[in-house]
């Protein structure tokens, strides 16, 4: 029997929507007022699921402490408080659109939950733009 199970987390954090090699211009046409070069906020929700089958010792399907953990340190503590753009390397040279954090924040995390569980993340941008994403 398949299950999936959650863990929420919040974390805030700037960027910048725009490509190195557009005008300003162009990339105020495409991005809007998320182009700013002074860069802007958002409290970005998360929850990430494990899916896969319970574990007919423990009853669970894994220990969400285990999960709490990883996220607080793949995710909370990586990009908290963090100007996306200038302080997380992966936004180096990628655009740190909601989509491209949901698949860094999923690379993260899969690199440290065992591929015996699928993965998905849910990432709220606002209460109203959210993406998700599950590794396909």
């Amino acid at each position: 029997m398949r299950i999936k199970a959650c863990r929420k987390a919040h974390f805030n954090a700037a960027h910048r929507l725009y490509r190195k090699d557009w005008t300003d211009e162009k990339n105020t046409q495409v991005f809007g007022k998320c182009s700013n070069p002074k860069y802007h906020g958002h409290n970005y929700e998360l929850i990430v699921a494990v899916i896969g089958e319970i574990d007919p010792e423990t009853g669970y399907l894994m220990d969400l402490k285990i999960l709490k953990d990883h996220i607080k340190n793949e995710v909370e503590e990586y990009m908290d408080h963090k100007n996306l753009n200038e302080e997380v390397p992966e936004f180096k040279d990628l655009n740190p659109t909601v989509e491209n954090i949901a698949v860094v924040i999923w690379n993260r995390l899969r690199a440290k939950i065992t591929s015996d569980y699928d993965l998905e993340i849910t990432l709220y941008e606002t209460p109203r733009n959210f993406v998700i994403y599950t590794g396909e």
